[in-house]
């Protein structure tokens, strides 16, 4: 396949969506794909697609319900547990809650017949098992294919002793796996109509070289390539949310730490592995695009032509709509 290069033909700006260009100015007149972003709706057009195929992009969800096997973890989960009980909806202002936001993430992806729902992380705000089993029977009654990584939230009882990677291991094994399906929790791929979804769990801002080793298998294959990730990718003149090959990441830039009550930051900063991985993704000939959450706010920066989008929190009625359709 020919590389592929993106330019902006219709992008809505909307209250915290900041866009940034950094192709290169010789590369337009060989362009074969283009998207558009309009308020919350993604459209990639390519004449390479032989099908339309459509996607739910939805992240940050921030469940907190819990109940009786949770209360040897209170110590743990109270913080997270108030965080997002009431909510403002992102479009209508109105007030709502994460249930009923995941709820009509499902009622929407079966009214627009997705082929995929993309669930990149932090559908918790903590590993409670009430809301786990709440969302794999939403799931598994829906029908809906999904795709699945988690969060940095997902896995974290706050001041719990481990690693940030220990912790990660513990709980997607012990509660969290149902919800990958038998699929490996760091890294899967789904193929639909040619379009390989390649998602891999950053949700403890690295990534590790099995997962560097796996994208790159998937680039090899010269097939068009999405990527779903939680923590979006550094852009340049982003902040420290964009934190997953941020140049500054690290021991000293970790003001969070404490309210989190998580180990920090290593004084090392980025692993070679993730900074590796970061430069490969936006040297990636047959990358369509990169979806992420985290932030809580809806942004796109384009960085070597390949655009990312992230998507509002769903805690707050956030989504994102995409569509790949045939250019002709």
């Amino acid at each position: 396949m020919k590389r592929r290069n993106f330019i902006q033909t219709a992008v809505a700006v909307t209250t915290g969506t900041a866009i940034a260009g950094h192709a290169k100015a010789g590369t337009l007149l060989e362009q074969r794909s283009k998207f558009s972003l309009d308020q919350n709706k993604v459209k990639i057009h390519s004449p390479d697609f032989t099908t339309p195929v459509k996607v739910l992009l939805v992240s940050d969800t921030h469940l907190w319900m819990d109940d009786q096997r949770g209360e040897p973890f209170v110590q743990y989960s109270g913080r997270m547990a108030k965080a997002y009980n009431q909510t403002t909806h992102f479009q209508t202002g109105q007030p709502t809650n994460p249930n009923e936001s995941f709820e009509k993430m499902i009622a929407l992806g079966k009214t627009l017949k997705v082929d995929l729902l993309a669930l990149p992380g932090d559908l918790f705000s903590f590993p409670s098992e009430a809301a786990i089993d709440w969302v794999t029977r939403q799931l598994n009654e829906s029908g809906l294919p999904f795709q699945y990584a988690a969060g940095n939230h997902d896995w974290h009882y706050e001041g719990m002793e481990g690693s940030l990677a220990s912790l990660r291991k513990q709980w997607s094994e012990s509660r969290l796996k149902p919800l990958y399906q038998g699929d490996h929790p760091l890294m899967t791929v789904k193929e639909i109509h040619g379009i390989r979804f390649v998602t891999l769990d950053n949700s403890i801002y690295e990534i590790l070289p099995e997962q560097l080793a796996f994208f790159r298998e998937q680039v090899k294959t010269g097939k068009p390539l999405v990527l779903f990730v939680h923590i979006p990718l550094y852009a340049p003149g982003r902040p420290m949310g964009f934190g997953c090959g941020h140049p500054q990441w690290g021991w000293e830039a970790d003001q969070g730490f404490t309210l989190e009550r998580r180990p920090r930051w290593p004084k090392a900063g980025h692993t070679t592995t993730t900074m590796d991985f970061h430069k490969e993704v936006f040297a990636a000939t047959n990358l369509l695009g990169i979806f992420a959450g985290h932030t809580h706010k809806q942004s796109l920066d384009v960085v070597n032509g390949i655009p990312q989008f992230v998507t509002a929190a769903n805690a707050m009625g956030g989504f994102m709509e995409i569509e790949f359709l045939r250019e002709n």
